[in-house]
């Protein structure tokens, strides 16, 4: 999954939208918006029901990618993330809250399949130097949006915690 991180950068346009970097000597997040043509452009290049394409245009995506620098693992859980608009709890739907509406709305398998691969895993094990990515859906905001992440470290997760944070994430517009 390493590539997907490049191939939806390439079929984004990373001009556009270039990644935000946010960085200590463990780890790197690298964060970038995307906006709802470059992300529809991707799916509707994959045959995605126009079901699916309307209902995605109206989310928030950020590509995500976590590198770890250093050389203990690090252990990835978004269940440690938190969003924030305005001072207030900014919900990311959990992948499987995703999966189950598309085969509610009876969605070809092929396209439910696609998009649970452009998600980022819910939790991950990123061993020393290993880099990993995928999106995150928001609901769509406008203004900064505020992420506080944090991450488990050693074998057995009794490492010290590595704190990310950066207060000026946005929605990337068309």
């Amino acid at each position: 999954m390493h590539h997907l991180f490049t191939i939806l950068a390439a079929a984004a346009g990373v001009a556009a939208t270039q990644p935000i970097a946010v960085s200590t000597e463990q780890i790197e997040i690298q964060l970038a918006p995307r906006t709802p043509d470059q992300l529809m452009s991707f799916y509707e290049a994959r045959g995605f029901p126009s079901e699916m394409i309307g209902i995605l245009s109206q989310q928030c995506f950020i590509t995500v990618r976590i590198h770890n620098k250093s050389k203990d693992k690090i252990w990835h859980d978004l269940a440690n993330w938190q969003f924030s608009h305005n001072g207030k709890p900014l919900k990311r739907e959990h992948r499987n809250y995703w999966l189950e509406k598309w085969h509610a709305m009876n969605m070809p398998q092929a396209s439910i399949s696609t998009f649970r691969w452009t998600l980022i895993p819910e939790t991950l094990d990123y061993l020393p130097d290993e880099e990993e990515g995928g999106n995150i859906i928001l609901p769509r905001v406008t203004g900064p949006i505020s992420v506080k992440a944090s991450f488990a470290t050693g074998d057995d997760k009794q490492g010290p915690v590595l704190n990310i944070e950066y207060h000026k994430l946005h929605c990337a517009e068309d």
